[in-house]
């Protein structure tokens, strides 16, 4: 058996030791990642995916280790991909140990993967999804996705998860008008969280209103239900979980979740169409081109435009 299928078969039993190794590989975009996810991929489809994301400060790591407890006691494996700001030294992640998720460290049901965004606006890593896969191909039941907190940008989360978590906090009100045409938008849940703090009540009732005006995207009749946790407590986090399990019956009960899934491959496969053509396209000679019109690019004589038809052509 060669070294690739001895590593899919490790990562197909579930060891851990080859998960890691294979995420490495993908993660970094090694010539052995495409092979492995080629062959991991008919395994892949099983695990229900959740996204957990917001604003920075918002509690989205203690709210995810309360959920992965939970799904735990009901003897589900866990799967979690944690993307953290990059380190600007080393390129890592910069919360990349977990802390706030040692508890889980001895328990072989849960595996927790810390990625660094890497400059991505979207919420997520460039190879989430991929890290994700092998999870799922593992026999990973559930895969908790904790993005970074950058805001409005977070849209990637709608693409990877199932289930959409927005996590605010009493603070987020004043904020909300200027959040609704991103995270506000991707919410299958929403979560208040720090509940036992003043303005909680308030910012319930605005999102409320909002969702009033925000229209049925789907089509299928589901509205965001708003959910108050102190997740440092644990509390409100049981009728979260139960929310969470609702929106799942109710993707499935409407074949929605099929139809999400598919605008997931949709998007992968546009995805690696432009990653492949910009491989092709960037021929040794056509950098060597680029070079030399950089370092001419002070006399102005060609327009970045002429220069782009000039590549293409070639």
């Amino acid at each position: 058996m060669d070294k690739i299928a001895y590593l899919v078969e490790k990562v197909r039993k579930g060891d851990v030791s080859a998960m890691a190794r294979a995420m490495s590989l993908v993660e970094n975009e090694m010539p052995q990642a495409r092979e492995i996810m080629d062959r991991l991929y008919p395994r892949t489809g099983r695990a229900y995916r959740v996204g957990v994301t917001g604003p920075p400060g918002a509690g989205k790591s203690t709210l995810t280790s309360q959920l992965t407890r939970r799904f735990r006691r009901q003897g589900k494996t866990v799967g979690i991909v944690a993307v953290d700001p990059t380190s600007p030294f080393t390129g890592g992640a910069v919360l990349g140990d977990r802390i706030r998720m040692a508890e889980f460290a001895t328990d072989p049901g849960v595996f927790i993967r810390s990625m660094a965004s890497r400059g991505s606006m979207g919420g997520l890593a460039r190879r989430t999804q991929e890290v994700a896969d092998i999870l799922d191909a593992a026999g990973k039941d559930v895969i908790l996705f904790e993005t970074v907190g950058v805001g409005q940008t977070e849209l990637d989360i709608a693409e990877a998860a199932d289930t959409t978590v927005v996590v605010l906090v009493p603070e987020s009100g004043d904020a909300i008008q200027t959040m609704k045409a991103g995270l506000m938008e991707i919410a299958d849940i929403f979560v208040v969280n720090k509940a036992d703090r003043e303005g909680a009540d308030r910012i319930k009732m605005e999102l409320e209103l909002m969702l009033q005006l925000r229209p049925d995207a789907e089509g299928a009749g589901w509205r965001p239900p708003i959910q108050l946790t102190v997740a440092s407590r644990g509390e409100g986090v049981d009728e979260l979980l139960g929310k969470i399990e609702q929106h799942g019956r109710f993707l499935r009960r409407n074949g929605l979740i099929e139809a999400r899934r598919r605008a997931r491959l949709i998007h992968k496969i546009h995805e690696l169409v432009t990653e492949r053509l910009k491989e092709k396209f960037w021929t040794e000679e056509r950098r060597q081109k680029f070079e030399k019109y950089l370092q001419e690019r002070m006399e102005d004589t060609v327009s970045p435009y002429s220069f782009i038809d000039e590549l293409m052509d070639d």
